[in-house]
């Protein structure tokens, strides 16, 4: 049903800047960083993880696309991390673009990277998850993930 492939550098050049900017607002949402400082912190994270882009090693930058049609429709980063515990893979990125939601094809691409997991020798596949995007913690809980950690937060009024 899909393929994951590596982006293109016309890809990745739309690509970067979005997920920066996404990368800021959901940490912003989240009460992490403030709204001033969540362009330059997300922009120095992604510096950090992607030093020579779509082309870092240990890195894939990929496009999710339908095998049937060709169709690009969303996006998947990941890298292979090396532990004292096993091989893991982490999802630093993960979406299907609006119009091709509730399709199938967030399921099939991380069904998928289970097969590509156990080809590069991961025992697991980890991810981070922001607690209050009901539909992604849904699907993963669905695909036999679970919370491994659970972070609360209350706003207290002066």
């Amino acid at each position: 049903m899909i393929t994951l492939r590596k982006m293109t550098p016309d890809e990745y050049d739309v690509w970067a800047p979005e997920s920066i900017a996404y990368y800021a607002a959901e940490h912003v949402r989240a009460g992490n960083w403030s709204a001033e400082e969540a362009p330059e912190q997300a922009r120095k994270a992604f510096d950090r993880y992607l030093p020579n882009g779509r082309d870092t090693e240990g890195h894939y930058v990929c496009s999710i696309v339908d095998s049937s049609s060709g169709e690009k429709v969303g996006y998947l980063w990941y890298n292979v991390q090396a532990r004292k515990t096993g091989t893991r893979i982490f999802i630093l990125a993960f979406a299907i673009d609006e119009m091709h939601r509730r399709k199938g094809y967030g399921a099939a691409a991380l069904k998928v990277l289970e097969t590509e997991a156990a080809r590069l020798g991961a025992d697991t596949i980890e991810l981070h998850v922001f607690g209050d995007n009901a539909v992604a913690r849904k699907l993963y809980a669905g695909l036999g993930y679970r919370e491994t950690d659970l972070q609360m937060a209350k706003a207290v009024s002066a």
